[in-house]
């Protein structure tokens, strides 16, 4: 008897799954703004996507279109999402840019941050928020607990 793996070669221990109002269109976006691989999509009837995998460099994201009799819901439907999917990336800029320009709303420019990270944050048009960064410098823990004090105002 063959043993089977707990979990399977190629997926990470946690995976974001993503439930939007037009999977084909945010695998677009994705796969425009951050250079997703698209690995698997597994159509659904009426032209949606029951599931659908991207790779984002050593990551991956699930998604598929919503579907509200099996209790799925957008952010949208729920008045927005407590949820942020957080991504290290090589050029936040040009990142950022592009997810602006493709749809993309501000929440927070990006910015040198005191924890050594350049960083932002957007809403796609799919309603899921995004923390998106690249580091560029590396902290020590003394320098981190001073820059804490003085950003948080004390």
């Amino acid at each position: 008897m063959v043993e089977v793996k707990p979990i399977p070669d190629g997926y990470p221990r946690v995976i974001p799954y993503l439930s939007v109002e037009g999977a084909s269109a945010a695998i677009d976006f994705y796969t425009r703004v951050f250079g997703a691989r698209e690995r698997m999509r597994m159509p659904a009837p009426g032209g949606k996507i029951g599931h659908a995998e991207l790779e984002i460099g050593d990551s991956l994201i699930m998604l598929a279109d919503v579907f509200p009799d099996m209790g799925g819901q957008t952010p949208q439907e729920l008045g927005g999402t407590p949820v942020t999917v957080m991504v290290y990336l090589e050029n936040v800029d040009a990142v950022f840019d592009r997810a602006i320009a493709a749809g993309a709303t501000v929440e927070r420019e990006v910015q040198d941050q005191f924890y050594g990270d350049r960083a932002g944050q957007f809403v796609d048009p799919f309603g899921h928020k995004w923390f998106v960064a690249t580091h560029v410098e590396d902290v020590s823990p003394e320098d981190m607990e001073r820059r804490a004090a003085a950003a948080m105002g004390g």
